[in-house]
């Protein structure tokens, strides 16, 4: 149920930025699902294998350089999903901003309601 609660989480995370981000634009919630899923499997699939060959250059720039990486998978994914479009790295730089952000407060809720029972 939780991981159904993060994947609409994310969809909605998604058409926020869509809204807020020119450059983002989303066709159908059934795109911002679509995109949602295929950014949840290359974030726990690819994502880390390009962390680790890119960890000497996170370190020099004190981790900036993973706001990259996510704003590059961002655009990649609006560059595979039909009806998510992402027009350029800034769009996709501002949309995985507010995506992270949304995630974040979205799983320090879902964790603190585990708490709870």
């Amino acid at each position: 149920m939780r991981l159904l609660l993060k994947w609409l989480l994310a969809a909605l995370a998604i058409a926020l930025a869509a809204y807020l981000v020119p450059g983002i634009e989303v066709e159908t919630f059934y795109a911002a699902l679509a995109a949602a899923l295929i950014l949840g499997v290359l974030s726990i699939t690819v994502k880390p294998i390009v962390k680790l060959i890119s960890l000497p250059v996170t370190l020099i720039t004190f981790g900036l350089f993973s706001l990259i990486i996510n704003a590059l998978f961002f655009w990649l994914v609006g560059s595979v999903v039909k009806g998510f479009y992402v027009t350029g790295f800034t769009a996709a730089f501002l949309g995985s901003l507010i995506v992270s952000a949304v995630n974040f407060i979205g799983d320090k809720i879902l964790s603190r309601d585990d708490d709870a029972f």
